[in-house]
């Protein structure tokens, strides 16, 4: 299966439609039990996702592919090499693995600055040495890999993509990653959860793009479906993408994910996506008014 368990939910409160607050360590090893029975096979975390990890590890999550992030490195670091050998001891020792399935920047423009030579080459020795298998880069906007893609070559990049924001199709980057060999998770399936709310429960801050919500709302009416399938079909209807991430509170939560996948999907109209930065990337959200 082509999902993937977003696991940021499991080290802090997270997300605009989390109701349950940080998962329990007795619900995190039934909801990864749940998933692995239904052939989920990848975790989805990072150093910054609170005690993520070290739940992780007390759960057990060997025999999983884990994808952890890497922290923004210290402007003052002296040794990129040391920082990110030690960054990374302590996220293995913390999961109780041997090695990581993939290891992305969570910032990648740090590559562009001064010390960004220094911060490839650790990444790639930390694969020379088995301690990852993959490196690559967690984005905000495909235009990040105009730059990116021309100095570095990466194994794994994590995007946002959604039936509102196609920007991954729309620059032609959804066919290249493929065209070059490289991996493509993406996250964001559910806008972190806004395309899943009802009118009456969306915050009035997105009453702005009120025409667009009509539209959706209208759409999942007619084809019939909810916007959980909705998301879930498009998302994983492409070939290019390896894995969609999807962060979930509770296993009824993700019995509901699993079921929602199975299915057919209808042609998805175009006046359903949108390139309005203030909605399809959620670190805009807390300036709107």
């Amino acid at each position: 299966m082509k999902l993937a368990i977003g696991t940021a939910q499991f080290g802090q409160p997270y997300g605009i439609a989390n109701q349950a607050g940080q998962v329990s360590l007795h619900e995190g090893k039934a909801m990864l039990q749940l998933a692995a029975d239904n052939g989920i096979d990848t975790l989805d975390t990072a150093i910054a996702y609170g005690d993520s990890e070290q739940r992780l590890g007390e759960i057990g999550v060997q025999g999983w592919q884990v994808v952890s992030k890497l922290p923004i490195i210290p402007d003052d670091c002296a040794d990129t090499l040391q920082w990110v050998t030690e960054a990374i001891d302590g996220s293995l020792q913390r999961l109780n693995v041997n090695s990581l399935y993939g290891l992305l920047l969570h910032r990648p423009q740090q590559l562009m600055e001064k010390n960004g030579d220094k911060l490839y080459r650790a990444l790639q020795q930390l694969k020379q040495e088995g301690l990852v298998q993959k490196i690559g880069i967690s984005i905000y906007a495909p235009s990040e890999l105009d730059t990116l893609c021309n100095h570095y070559q990466f194994d794994l990049v994590q995007a946002p993509f959604n039936i509102m924001d196609r920007r991954l199709i729309d620059t032609g980057w959804l066919s290249r990653l493929a065209e070059q060999g490289m991996e493509l998770h993406v996250r964001s399936a559910f806008l972190q959860g806004l395309l899943l709310m009802a009118p009456s429960d969306r915050p009035s801050k997105f009453d702005r793009w009120a025409p667009l919500w009509s539209k959706w709302h209208e759409w999942l009416k007619d084809v019939n479906l909810t916007p959980l399938e909705a998301c879930l079909r498009y998302t994983l209807s492409f070939s290019e993408i390896s894995r969609v991430i999807v962060g979930v509170d509770n296993r009824n939560q993700l019995k509901q994910i699993i079921h929602a996948t199975k299915g057919s999907l209808p042609q998805i109209p175009d006046v359903l996506k949108t390139d309005a930065p203030d909605l399809i990337n959620p670190a805009h959200w807390a300036a709107l008014t």
